[in-house]
């Protein structure tokens, strides 16, 4: 089947010459071509250019032409940051907060991550696989080509495998590339909560192994953060999954900054997840490093705390990406297009900067630099045709509206 997309507005992020990762104030450009054409073959880009280079199509049969006018095509946004398996939804805690109580007082008297890991263990996971693929569904409509999902609401041998299970199954069930991390070290059990030892040894003497026995992460995180993990603690676990093949991707500085970027930096982690809270020292640590930064402002705005200081790191010439950390306590939401807008009115990061850092900077942040997060020829991963539109920055200006006509490949 071949597809022609002709007199599109705007052709987004599309070229042969695209880095891998964007830094700094380099974020801030943009290729678009404009008055563009798309050429699609079995799901593969074969052409794409400005119209005035389209030589026609030479053989007609099986071809869909399709009218791009005053609309916008781009590759698919990548999300590095979710928590899509989950059990139930947690919408009691956020009348609590609404209330006044904060995320952390929440957590002491029983919420939080301990009340979704008892929703979680009495699922089966039949259950907890359906209803995750239905969320997928619903994120792929909105414009989402690949997906991270860690575990973390199991906090036992049992729950913790059976969510990476699920997460497997949702690998080879979907079109589109999804990774799984393994974040046992979410919260203590209720019954380890005096005895951390405990509930590390569980993590690496017990869950490490088996999940390397059947293959079922890419990456491992920890929770560094007061009242959760330690940077001792979460140095203990990188290097025992770092030992069984695991790629180290940590949640860090969400309430507070205690050297916990440093040390992820020194262990080798593909990224450092939250940053709401960052010193001079953070970005020193960051500065020169493969290690990107992935700032979550759905978590900001839903929890009202601060938003990172993106733009503190591109000062100082440091990649930045944007995902959703799609979760039923803190960031109930899985629409980019929300979390692009969000970037630019709560973190004054410009369309294009916060564009770069939820495609191109997103898919470093999976390992996906070679096949995701920018269309090229050979270029295969997902596609967005949106509406008519009036610019570029409508997108993220107009946030209470859908703006996606059509997705490809997906």
């Amino acid at each position: 089947m071949k597809v022609l997309i002709k007199n599109i507005k705007g052709l987004v992020q599309a070229g042969e010459g695209i880095p891998q990762v964007i830094s700094g104030s380099k974020m801030k450009d943009l290729p678009i071509i404009h008055d563009a054409f798309l050429a699609l073959e079995d799901g593969e880009v074969v052409a794409y250019g400005p119209m005035s280079d389209w030589e026609g199509i030479s053989d007609w049969r099986d071809l869909e032409i399709i009218d791009g006018t005053e609309a916008y095509v781009f590759p698919c946004f990548i999300d590095s940051h979710t928590h899509t398996v989950f059990a139930k939804t947690r919408e009691e805690e956020f009348v609590d907060r609404v209330k006044g109580l904060s995320y952390e007082e929440i957590a002491l008297k029983g919420g939080g991550i301990l009340n979704s890991a008892r929703k979680l263990q009495e699922m089966t996971e039949d259950e907890l696989f359906t209803s995750a693929q239905n969320r997928i569904n619903k994120m792929r409509a909105l414009g989402t080509g690949a997906l991270e999902i860690k575990s973390g609401y199991g906090l036992s041998v049992e729950s913790e495998l059976k969510m990476l299970r699920v997460i497997k199954r949702l690998k080879e069930s979907n079109p589109i590339p999804i990774k799984a991390t393994f974040l046992g070290a979410h919260a203590f059990p209720t019954e380890f909560k005096e005895n951390h030892r405990g509930y590390i040894d569980l993590i690496i003497n017990e869950m490490l192994p088996q999940i390397e026995k059947e293959d079922l992460a890419d990456y491992i995180d920890v929770f560094c953060e007061r009242n959760y993990f330690s940077v001792d603690e979460m140095e203990e676990i990188l290097l025992a999954g770092k030992k069984y093949g695991l790629k180290p991707k940590v949640h860090v500085n969400q309430f507070s900054a205690m050297g916990g970027v440093a040390k992820a930096v020194e262990l080798g982690a593909l990224s450092v997840d939250h940053l709401e809270e960052l010193t001079d020292q953070d970005v020193h640590s960051l500065k020169n490093t493969s290690c990107i930064p992935v700032f979550l402002p759905g978590c900001s705005h839903f929890l009202s705390i601060p938003y990172g200081n993106a733009k503190l790191l591109m000062e100082n010439d440091i990649p930045v990406a944007l995902a959703s950390d799609f979760n039923p306590g803190s960031t109930p939401n899985y629409n980019l297009f929300a979390i692009w807008s969000l970037a630019c009115v709560k973190m004054k990061m410009t369309p294009e900067e916060a564009f770069n850092a939820l495609t191109v900077n997103a898919a470093y942040a999976m390992d996906l630099s070679e096949t995701h997060g920018k269309i090229f020829l050979g270029y295969r991963g997902g596609i967005v045709l949106t509406n008519e539109i009036p610019s570029f920055s409508y997108m993220p200006y107009s946030f209470g509206e859908s703006h996606v006509q059509r997705i490809f490949n997906l």
